[in-house]
């Protein structure tokens, strides 16, 4: 009896399986094209926006869009074959995206803002930029769909969501081209002014990455408690900012001590009274 039984059991599976073989095997191929043709689409729509002038960037995340939406459409139609309700499913998995969607609302804001930054362009990889405040300053080194990278002269590594690039003020320090470097130089209230300029113009035209237009200027920015304080803006390449800022720091400083010229620092007068003095005055 027990014999029978077990014989019945195993022949109805096979049954089943001998039924669903013709289904497995035409969803497995499905499946195969399927993905074949999704890849072709994606190869095609990323070939078409990178066309079009768009951001690399953008036009990779705009093709995994695609390529997701494609991959669900099969899904859904692979398990269709099998008689699932797919009205069902999809009813759940409209849900599901709703719930993910509210709980990564910060990401998906990211994500906005990265497609915002991609579209206007208000600065590209390579540019000087300055985010916020003059910490977040650097060489933009990528641009993805949640964050933009800076890397700072001292090789580190700034990671800035875009929602928060976007939310703050953008400098693009070499946007133009070229860019001017902001110096101030103090001297002493005694000392020459006429002098001290041609100094800092002369050291300004010994620098290879300065340019001769807009020429460099030397003015008197500001009469200080202790100094003198002369400004000058010399004019360079983007990528020879801090080239220049370097060594006019430098070399102004040098030729200032060869020529004599202090450089004041803040001073404090300090009186000493003895207790005697100080009951004599009483």
């Amino acid at each position: 009896m027990e014999t029978t039984e077990v014989t019945d059991f195993a022949s109805k599976y096979i049954d089943m399986a001998i039924a669903f073989a013709p289904t497995v095997l035409l969803a497995i191929v499905t499946l195969i094209i399927g993905f074949w043709i999704i890849k072709r689409i994606v190869n095609l729509a990323t070939l078409g926006i990178t066309k079009s002038g768009l951001d690399a960037t953008l036009a990779n995340f705009l093709s995994s869009l695609i390529s997701i939406a494609l991959k669900v459409i099969l899904l859904l139609s692979v398990a269709g074959m099998f008689g699932i309700n797919t009205t069902g499913f999809i009813a759940i998995f409209s849900a599901l995206m709703v719930g993910i969607g509210m709980a990564l609302n910060g990401t998906l804001g990211h994500i906005a803002s990265g497609v915002m930054l991609m579209i206007f362009k208000p600065f590209k990889v390579g540019d000087l930029v300055k985010i916020g405040g003059a910490q977040s300053m650097g060489i933009v080194d990528n641009i993805t769909a949640f964050n933009t990278v800076l890397k700072t002269l001292d090789n580190q590594r700034i990671i800035i969501a875009n929602s928060n690039v976007t939310g703050n003020d953008i400098t693009n320090v070499s946007g133009e081209g070229t860019v001017g470097v902001e110096l101030t130089f103090g001297i002493g209230y005694s000392d020459d002014i006429d002098k001290a300029r041609k100094v800092i113009l002369e050291v300004g035209k010994s620098c290879p990455h300065i340019l001769d237009n807009p020429a460099q200027g030397v003015v008197v920015a500001n009469l200080g408690d202790s100094s003198v304080d002369l400004a000058t803006r010399p004019f360079c390449k983007a990528e020879h900012y801090w080239d220049v800022l370097f060594y006019m720091q430098e070399n102004v400083k040098k030729a200032f001590d060869k020529q004599e010229i202090g450089i004041p620092y803040p001073t404090m007068d300090l009186n000493v009274v003895s207790q005697s003095e100080r009951a004599s005055q009483n």
